[in-house]
């Protein structure tokens, strides 16, 4: 397993981090994804063989909140 750390623009409430993670939960060969409302992050553990970082960002952007690089 792999871990990421992606910092994550315009959550503003408990609802914004269930979404967060439930986007990425659904992706294949992520084992979990933990999102701080408070570090504007999420810390997501993933298998690199079946999945790529830029899905994980696309992810996170099409549930409607900006990747920070």
């Amino acid at each position: 397993m792999q871990t990421e750390v992606i910092k994550i623009k315009g959550m503003t409430c408990m609802g914004c981090v269930n979404s967060v993670k439930s986007v990425l939960e659904k992706i294949p060969g992520v084992g979990s994804a933990d999102v701080s409302l408070e570090q504007k992050q999420v810390t997501i553990q993933y298998d690199a063989a079946t999945t790529q970082s830029s899905q994980l960002k696309d992810a996170i952007a099409g549930a409607g909140f900006e990747v920070v690089n």
